[in-house]
């Protein structure tokens, strides 16, 4: 695969994700519309590109006793930073709102095997 091709098809793979995630998860609202899905995706796949796999390789202990549930908390970990940064940056009222905790757990969930659903099809 090209070296262009590949980072245009993880953000847009990411896109498809979030947007799976706001669509399957009713605690879990947005608003922006095709801004936040813009906006959303390319820090998304940056998060997924470059902080994920570090946070992982620092983890692995816990990501090997936890039998690979840790990986739920770095997921929760990356999607509160990036609900954050959303809101910090405010990016023309693209935001990300969870309900409570238990949606963002539940999020976590529905990102990742979303996320790697489409990864192991189209990559």
């Amino acid at each position: 695969m090209s070296l262009l091709l590949k980072p245009f098809i993880g953000i847009i793979l990411n896109g498809i994700s979030l947007f799976g995630l706001t669509y399957f998860v009713d605690d879990i609202t947005y608003t922006g519309g095709l801004t936040f899905f813009i906006i959303g995706s390319v820090l998304m796949w940056l998060l997924n590109t470059i902080v994920k796999p570090l946070i992982k390789i620092v983890s692995l202990p816990l990501i090997f006793l936890s039998a690979g549930f840790f990986l739920i908390i770095i997921n929760i970990a990356l999607l509160f930073f990036f609900s954050y940064f959303l809101e910090v940056a405010a990016f023309r009222d693209a935001s990300l709102i969870f309900a409570n905790a238990g949606s963002y757990v539940i999020g976590a969930i529905v990102f990742g095997l979303l996320n790697w659903t489409l990864d192991l099809f189209f990559k």
